[in-house]
């Protein structure tokens, strides 16, 4: 189960096991979805214990988006959605049946539903709905609404397709309450993520536009789609600009989830062609109010333009507990190039993190080496136990070194360490069949060229990938890299026409449903997945159902060993780097709690504008601040 970090963590995050737990209160109503205990607030849940819950209400918010958007439909493959909307979950626009807890993994709360239950053999899920849930045109929430999502969701989005892949159909079973039925017994969070179901308004999208067209949910569309969340969409520029407004009268407003956050009146997304320019706007202020800094090197050495030393920008560090993402290089195996495992590993050993770290990202970010980093799901050293046994089911069909050795990354740690792994490289390319000729990296047998292209759309990408290329060229591979603008970088990754293309992939305290979308065969011939890497792994698709159906938390520890052990010795990524703190820097006209949410770091939703502060830098600087 995955949901953000933050906005530049478009999907990380929630749910873990507790199978005695949950039999115990199995097929009984609860308010609060849990699969690792008991929610820290217990049944006495009056809101986030981090907010200020008479937080005022008021103000604009000014932020900057890259590149541009041309469709109002984030649920389908085609278009760019608009800032303020999501694939996963429903954005600004639209409510969830439950909404996932930003300060406890694998927690969520009522929200359009207000409580739901499962029986004891997880057969099924029934939900039942808040009464009072409605739509922005004041018409209720319904079962008929959710039933229809459900359908249109599976049938039009790769990620809920996926993720609701053992869901068979939903059904009312009064005019509140809806069930959901599964095809297999035992998969123990599915009850529970269907709280993460978006519910999408089947009146407005089954009626006409103001032409008389009728609608169509599976197309892009620009006409501003009914709503049911804290926002609505009041005007727009295409290319240029996006503006939500607070609804007044929104239906959710004193639920505890939402109580002392969503506080701006107003939220204004203003377009940039790339990152320089978002920069320069944040630098002049107006245009752009809180940024969230993924550079290193613009963290430690560009903030000094005069409101920062001013006083009226302020830089500050918010530490993280949640798991860390993949970051990497992800190779296409559904390109020939890359079908050969030593290849792949071949092409790991060239990436120089340790000198990259020091000169490039001031020391500031750590190795990642799981596709479960920072939590108790990730491998390590040699398996044992379950996960032992798990494995040895496969064992004929993965690398010997699965079972023989630890799995380690190369580290550049001293001036001979390149020479080292170069050579490495080297000869794991000849035992696949490439040689070097005249410099060149070349195929033996054709004398075909080692040649890819690293696809990108920002300067990120090429600080990442330059001093990488730069030691591919001294084994003679012919690495490059081409940026493009952001929208053709997202139709191409989504039909996965790239070689190489730097990706993250967020992962939860529980992994479950959603391990489809990343690494199953499905869904490496699905476009809009996110399995990048084309993985077409029987073993891998074998793990990832034994992560989803296991039998408790012991189970699922170990089964997820093995499925990160499997997937980091068959090298479908060149793995990067993580850092376990969100970066902000923001104009100083906020009102901020004192603590803020130590799972996801930062709820900017539970701000808000200080009219005196606002008023202040308006007057200095003359602008919209």
């Amino acid at each position: 189960m995955t949901v953000g970090r933050t906005i530049l963590r478009s999907m990380l995050v929630v749910a873990a096991f507790a199978g005695g737990l949950q039999a115990v209160f199995a097929d009984e109503w609860r308010t609060t979805s849990s699969l690792i205990g008991e929610s820290k607030y217990g049944d006495n849940f009056q809101h986030y214990d981090y907010v200020n819950p008479n937080a005022p209400k008021g103000g604009t918010l000014n932020s900057a988006v890259l590149g541009t958007f041309d469709s109002f439909n984030p649920y389908i493959v085609q278009g760019s959605a608009a800032a303020g909307f999501t694939q996963f979950g429903g954005g600004l626009l639209y409510d969830t049946l439950m909404e996932q807890a930003t300060d406890e993994g694998s927690v969520s709360h009522p929200l359009i539903a207000d409580a739901y239950k499962h029986p004891d053999d997880y057969s099924s899920a029934t939900y039942r709905l808040d009464p009072r849930a409605k739509w922005h045109d004041g018409q209720p929430i319904t079962t008929d609404d959710v039933i229809w999502s459900f359908q249109v969701l599976k049938d039009n989005s790769p990620m809920y397709s996926r993720y609701f892949e053992n869901v068979t159909d939903a059904v009312a079973i009064s005019d509140r309450e809806v069930e959901f039925h599964f095809n297999q017994k035992g998969n123990r969070e599915l009850p529970k993520i269907l709280g993460d179901l978006v519910v999408l308004p089947k009146h407005w999208w089954e009626g006409t536009d103001a032409t008389g067209k009728k609608r169509d949910v599976t197309r892009p569309t620009l006409e501003p789609p009914l709503g049911s969340a804290a926002y609505k969409i009041v005007s727009f520029k295409p290319g240029s600009e996006f503006i939500w407004q607070r609804v007044p009268d929104y239906w959710a407003a004193k639920l505890p989830v939402k109580i002392g956050r969503e506080n701006f009146d107003t939220q204004r997304f203003s377009y940039f062609l790339d990152d320089n320019a978002a920069w320069q706007a944040f630098t002049k202020g107006g245009l752009h109010d809180i940024r969230p800094e993924n550079s290193s090197r613009r963290w430690n050495t560009a903030y000094n333009f005069p409101a920062v030393q001013a006083g009226d920008v302020i830089k500050q560090e918010f530490k993280t507990a949640s798991p860390e993402p993949m970051q990497a290089f992800m190779l296409n195996t559904r390109r020939p190039l890359f079908q050969d495992r030593l290849v792949r590993a071949a092409l790991t050993y060239p990436l120089d993190f340790e000198t990259m770290n020091r000169t490039l990202f001031f020391g500031s970010n750590t190795r990642t080496s799981s596709y479960f980093q920072g939590t108790e799901l990730a491998s390590s050293g040699l398996p044992q136990g379950k996960e032992l046994e798990i494995l040895e089911q496969y064992r004929d069909k993965l690398p010997p070194e699965v079972f023989s050795q630890e799995f380690k990354l190369p580290v550049y740690d001293s001036p001979q360490a390149e020479r080292k792994y170069l050579k490495t490289a080297v000869d794991l390319f000849a035992k696949a069949g490439w040689v070097i000729r005249g410099g060149k990296m070349v195929n033996a047998k054709t004398g075909e060229p080692f040649k890819f292209e690293i696809l990108g759309w920002n300067d990120t990408d090429q600080v990442l990938s330059s001093p990488y290329i730069a030691n591919l060229r001294k084994i003679g591979v012919d690495a490059t890299l081409r940026l493009i603008d952001q929208t053709q970088y997202v139709n191409r990754v989504n039909n996965f026409d790239f070689d190489v293309t730097i990706s993250q992939l967020g992962q939860s305290d529980s992994p479950g449903n959603e391990q489809r979308d990343f690494w199953s065969s499905k869904a490496a011939d699905t476009p809009g997945s996110r399995n990048y890497a084309g993985i077409k792994n029987p073993v891998v698709d074998a793990l990832v159902d034994r992560v989803i159906f296991a039998t408790d938390r012991d189970d699922l520890v170990a089964a997820t060993h093995a499925l990160d052990r499997v997937l980091l010795w068959n090298y479908y990524v060149v793995p990067q780097h993580h850092r376990s703190v969100v970066w902000m820097a923001y104009w100083n006209k906020f009102g901020i709690p004192e603590k803020q949410p130590t799972y996801s770091g930062v709820d900017q939703n539970s701000w808000w504008i200080d009219p005196d502060k606002e008023k202040a830098l308006a007057a200095k600087y003359k602008s919209g601040n």
